[in-house]
């Protein structure tokens, strides 16, 4: 077959992604702090957007350069572009303005006389120890040769939040230029110092730092240094008849042994650790008005933007000056009508999900129901893409709490009679089961998944081992022996 060359026309459909089109998609996965702050940063930007009074009246729709910019709650552009001459218009007033604004002068006592020294507030911010101030700390108060408190620096700057060393010894005797011997005796050095445990290089090592501790209360017991020595990845599995056939002990002193390895702290660091204290504030509110549910977005801080009326009278004033406000212009109104679809989507998609989830609305967890982005895709008419993005980050007041939007959909385990109960349901029906259960002969997974079915829930045991780890709950027999460790 002979190659050619052939030109040809085909007509196709494809979405271009315009700048514009970019930021309408931005903003529906934005949450309401931070389209203030993006709000706030246009207003700094963009000449041509203001902020409108908060008592000004809505306006019509207005059109400007063939665009309908249509009212919306938080965004509106103003019905008439004014003249310049219209804005510095100010009528004359019978009185002075600035007397009324900021009263009469008054004469100051002796008392506000004086100088006072003003109170800085930053010096009551609360500041916290880290975990590597705390070793500075003892580092500084210890007596060493310049080699070994310099590995021993380096120690320190290689810990992770929970206290482990996360460097080789290599690495850091090649890094500080010192011989491996001088950073084992800096590493020893370090193990010592308080919390007891710290700059250990794996779980083991920590237990058994905090084991061999000589300020303990109590000497530790030797079958127990003697199972994390040579035994502990049975012990992690759980495996004591093993332990005990392989230390010829009965299984009752490895019983004992593991109980008082598990009192020990396999974090060192944890108490250090930054704890940072964060605040949701919710995207829409969800209140019941008598038997039906009112949907309110909140929009408390957000900005009201409206066109700046000034900057129509520069777009005479030569090509360069007219491009620039026309582009500004343009970016302003393709904002606002952003916001307001935005306002809009998230509404509609709040209101599908209340449609869906009133029983849970009303009588509260196990009455969830099984949900899907594509339910409420279908149901407004959009694509699940476009639910997925509003639901990102949100978070929505209800009678039954503040819950993310995205806590509504959950997949759906099936029951005898057909219908489908929502994952989190089961995870909560699990949990009562736990809860009510006989401490001295906890449920199995297998006990667990027969209650269930006896509910008419068809479950595997996989799953409910699943949603058991989910849950945080630990095996039976951890259980078990967590009870024996509290008695």
């Amino acid at each position: 077959m002979a190659m050619e060359a052939r030109l040809s026309l085909r007509q196709t459909q494809r979405l271009v992604m315009t700048p514009m089109l970019q930021q309408a998609i931005h903003l529906l996965q934005l949450s309401t702090v931070e389209l203030q702050e993006l709000l706030q940063k246009e207003l700094e930007e963009n000449p041509l957007l203001e902020e409108a009074p908060a008592d000004d009246a809505a306006g019509p729709e207005v059109e400007v350069q063939g665009e309908a910019v249509p009212e919306g709650p938080r965004a509106e552009a103003t019905p008439e572009m004014a003249t310049p001459e219209a804005v510095d218009v100010v009528p004359d007033l019978p009185f002075d303005i600035s007397e009324v604004i900021f009263g009469p002068p008054e004469e100051r006592s002796l008392v506000q006389q004086e100088e006072h020294e003003e109170t800085r507030f930053e010096n009551f911010v609360g500041n916290t120890t880290s975990l590597a101030d705390h070793l500075d700390e003892q580092l500084r108060l210890s007596v060493m040769e310049p080699d070994i408190r310099a590995a021993a620096e380096e120690i320190i700057g290689n810990l992770d939040d929970d206290g482990y060393l996360r460097a080789t010894i290599d690495e850091i005797a090649d890094k500080r230029g010192l011989a491996p011997p001088v950073v084992e005796r800096a590493l020893t050095l370090v193990q010592g110092f308080d919390p007891i445990g710290v700059a250990a290089r794996d779980l083991r090592e920590c237990l058994l730092i905090q084991l061999r501790d000589a300020g303990r209360a109590e000497p530790a017991n030797p079958l127990a240094i003697e199972i994390l020595d040579q035994h502990f990845e049975a012990l992690q599995r759980c495996k004591y008849p093993e332990i005990a056939r392989a230390l010829k002990v009965d299984q009752e002193c490895v019983i004992e042994a593991v109980q008082e390895i598990a009192m020990l702290e396999p974090k060192p660091g944890r108490r250090f650790a930054p704890v940072e204290t964060r605040y949701v504030v919710p995207d829409v509110l969800v209140k019941k008005v008598g038997d039906d549910y009112a949907i309110i977005l909140n929009e408390d801080g957000m900005p009201r933007l409206r066109i700046n009326a000034y900057y129509r009278s520069v777009i005479g004033q030569g090509d360069e000056a007219r491009r620039y406000v026309e582009d500004r212009l343009r970016s302003a109104v393709w904002l606002i009508k952003s916001i307001q679809q935005r306002q809009k989507t998230l509404y509609k998609v709040t209101h599908s999900i209340v449609q869906f989830q009133r029983a849970f609305l009303d009588k509260g967890l196990p009455h969830l129901r099984p949900l899907s982005l594509r339910d409420v895709a279908e149901d407004i008419r959009m694509h699940e893409s476009t639910v997925s993005r509003v639901t990102t980050s949100k978070f929505v007041e209800t009678p039954q709490g503040v819950l993310p939007l995205k806590f509504f959909f959950h997949s759906g385990i099936a029951k005898s009679q057909g219908d489908e109960v929502s994952s989190v349901s089961v995870k909560k029906m699990i949990e009562d089961l736990v809860a009510k259960e006989e401490l001295v002969k906890p449920l199995s997974d297998q006990d667990i998944t027969r209650a269930l079915r006896q509910e008419g829930l068809t479950i595997a045991r996989r799953t409910v081992a699943k949603y058991r780890e989910e849950l945080g709950i630990l095996p039976s027999h951890q259980r078990r022996l967590a009870l024996r460790k509290r008695t």
